[in-house]
């Protein structure tokens, strides 16, 4: 599952050929969430609230980039890397 940004400790990941929706995998101190991309919405798990803040405007401010990157991951391709927050 490549890495596709850190910040603050987190680490969000990508499977590729996942399943729908479109979403993402947040790590932060050895809890995970299944973030959905649009809407942005915790799918499963759990983490600090303060780090669910964070993952959720960073998810805002790079909505298209990682639509971007779940359709490279559909088609098995190389995911772009993503800026972080801060």
């Amino acid at each position: 599952m490549p890495v596709i940004c850190r910040f603050f400790g987190i680490v969000i990941r990508m499977h590729f050929d996942d399943h729908q929706p479109p979403h993402f995998h947040a790590l932060y101190a050895g809890g995970e969430v299944v973030i959905e991309i649009s809407p942005a919405r915790v799918l499963a798990g759990s983490i600090h609230p303060r780090a669910i803040g964070l993952v959720m405007e960073w998810t805002e401010l790079h909505r298209d980039e990682l639509l971007d990157d779940w359709a490279l991951a559909k088609d098995l391709q190389p995911l772009v890397p993503i800026e972080p927050l801060g």
